[in-house]
């Protein structure tokens, strides 16, 4: 089976970007005794992937786990149907670290309105002592859009893809 030609990093961008709007969750790693440890989170994009932010209670395991050690990862998949390959479902890994957004940061303002706009019935949880938000500053994105259409990004450049090309040395 021939593999399919790379995308056009304008097409790229427009199916992370629909994969990120399709989906309100992900799943958040964090490292917990040295073993990754997930769990479902709704997530708010900055301008792009390399910015990504989170509203965390402190109680909360992979809160303990972030404060422990900042590295990160967030998983966003295309919801499963039946009939679709589940081996072709899009989805988008990102790494990076994560620290607490002070509220006296410029932008925290502006990305609280931004995340409450997304998720009204967080507003009462704004007001309890353990919230906090989180931003997590993703480094490495790694896409899949199908077979053959796997590609990376570094935060550097956000938006140029490399396509993921199969090792073919044996």
């Amino acid at each position: 089976m021939p593999m399919p030609d790379a995308m056009s990093n304008e097409e790229i961008v427009a199916a992370w970007r629909s994969l990120a709007e399709q989906t309100r969750t992900g799943v958040l790693l964090t490292l917990r005794n040295g073993h990754p440890f997930g769990s479902h989170v709704p997530y708010l994009l900055g301008d792009d992937w390399s910015r990504v932010y989170l509203h965390l209670s402190r109680l909360a395991l992979h809160t303990q786990h972030l404060l422990e050690d900042a590295r990160v990862s967030l998983f966003l998949a295309e919801p499963d149907k039946p009939g679709k390959n589940p081996l072709a479902l899009q989805r988008i890994n990102l790494q990076g670290t994560a620290s607490i957004l002070p509220p006296t940061d410029m932008a925290y303002e502006s990305v609280k309105q931004r995340y409450l706009a997304k998720f009204p019935q967080s507003q009462m949880m704004f007001g309890f002592g353990d919230f906090a938000l989180w931003e997590l500053r993703m480094q490495d994105a790694h896409l899949v859009l199908g077979f053959g259409q796997a590609y990376q990004a570094r935060s550097t450049t956000p938006g140029q893809w490399q396509h993921q090309k199969p090792d073919t040395k044996s």
